[in-house]
């Protein structure tokens, strides 16, 4: 009975450290809309003495994309641009439009940019299509083809809804006619370059709270060390004779050894509480563990209780000092509403917690936390 007891109070610590990791399987949308509009400046090839303005209107796009996981996926758009003379150029009226397929990198993701943001987003994006140049007062219908690249910049509003500003290159292959229509190019290779300036929104699509954009998949955690103690913690029971076992009626704490075998995996920090990002309110998942600490803490009443906050390394030594501090008092705040005295409670902010990577995500998340010691 108390092997099992043992186990099942390590295993709720266990898995409240599973819980504070994000999601590793596909629940997260992958399709959105997007539309934007904007400027435009073509920049060669024009014909002596027609030029736009420096910033010429106008721009539109709309396109379609699929994230495959969430920092690669696919995008078709569709693009329109207007070119028009400006100041004293010589009369002009081209339309530009274009088809184009294009691969995606999330590069927040790929950046960590969860590491400092949870609202801005940077996508880049690349690829190729076809194009058709017009002009109706000069008979001109130009097709060609493009290769096409930039950045979207992304302000997320909601988990549906995102603001997006985006710049863009795109080259012409075989383009005969000069933008404003009135001239020839003389050339076949790469003749046309456009740089297009659009905001815009991105529009989510799906059942799933997220989409991809946002979603921060969890690396594999090394248990080792956890599997270790357990397997110690089964030996121990296992190998104990039957009158070093002390049974308290009612039943307070299993003593093994003269040892306080609760009191030792909540110093041992087998119970901690966790944090998302930049957060004080702990997780929800981090409720058995205060349940734990709580249980003790009740059935031993003269026991106190350093409640040990820490804050991962990103950011400054300061705010992340205030940042533990804050923590801890939100979980001693806990603890007094369930009851326990004030007095038997003390607040100690650790900071950043150093012995922790501060290059790995999924060990950042491990230093969002607060721990206990019993004395």
């Amino acid at each position: 009975m108390k092997k099992i007891v043992i186990i099942l109070a390590f295993s709720l610590g266990f898995t409240s450290l599973h819980a504070q990791t994000e999601n590793t399987s596909n629940d997260y949308n992958k399709w959105s809309i997007e539309l934007a509009g904007g400027f435009n400046k073509p920049q060669r090839p024009m014909s002596d003495n027609y030029y736009t303005a420096r910033v010429s209107p106008f721009t539109a796009d709309l396109g379609v994309r699929y994230m495959m996981n969430n920092k690669f996926g696919l995008k078709a758009d569709f693009g329109y641009n207007s070119f028009t003379d400006h100041g004293n150029s010589n009369t002009f009226d081209s339309k530009y439009y274009r088809v184009d397929l294009q691969g995606v990198a999330n590069l927040g993701r790929i950046m960590n940019f969860e590491t400092w943001t949870n609202t801005i987003g940077l996508l880049g994006h690349a690829g190729i299509g076809v194009a058709q140049l017009e002009n109706d007062d000069l008979h001109v219908k130009d097709r060609m083809g493009n290769f096409i690249a930039g950045f979207t910049g992304q302000i997320r509003l909601s988990n549906r809804l995102a603001l997006t500003g985006d710049v863009t290159t795109i080259v012409n292959a075989f383009q005969d006619n000069t933008f404003d229509g009135a001239g020839l190019t003389n050339s076949r290779g790469l003749s046309g370059l456009v740089f297009n300036g659009t905001v815009g929104v991105t529009v989510y699509l799906g059942k799933n709270t997220k989409h991809a954009d946002w979603t921060v998949l969890s690396e594999n955690v090394d248990l080792t060390a956890y599997d270790n103690k357990l397997a110690e913690l089964e030996a121990q029971i296992k190998n104990i004779p039957s009158k070093q076992v002390i049974v308290e009626k009612p039943v307070t704490n299993t003593v093994v050894e003269n040892k306080d075998v609760m009191k030792e995996m909540i110093n041992d920090k087998y119970y901690s509480v966790y944090f998302d990002f930049n957060k004080s309110t702990p997780i929800e998942n981090s409720t058995a563990a205060i349940d734990v600490v709580l249980t003790y803490l009740r059935k031993n009443p003269s026991a106190s209780l350093d409640i040990i906050g820490y804050a991962d390394q990103v950011g400054r030594s300061e705010y992340n000092e205030k940042l533990s501090n804050t923590r801890a008092t939100n979980v001693k705040t806990i603890f007094e509403k369930a009851g326990i005295a004030s007095s038997r409670l003390n607040v100690v902010a650790a900071g950043a917690d150093t012995s922790i990577q501060k290059d790995s995500e999924e060990a950042r998340r491990l230093a969002r936390r607060v721990t206990f010691k019993v004395k």
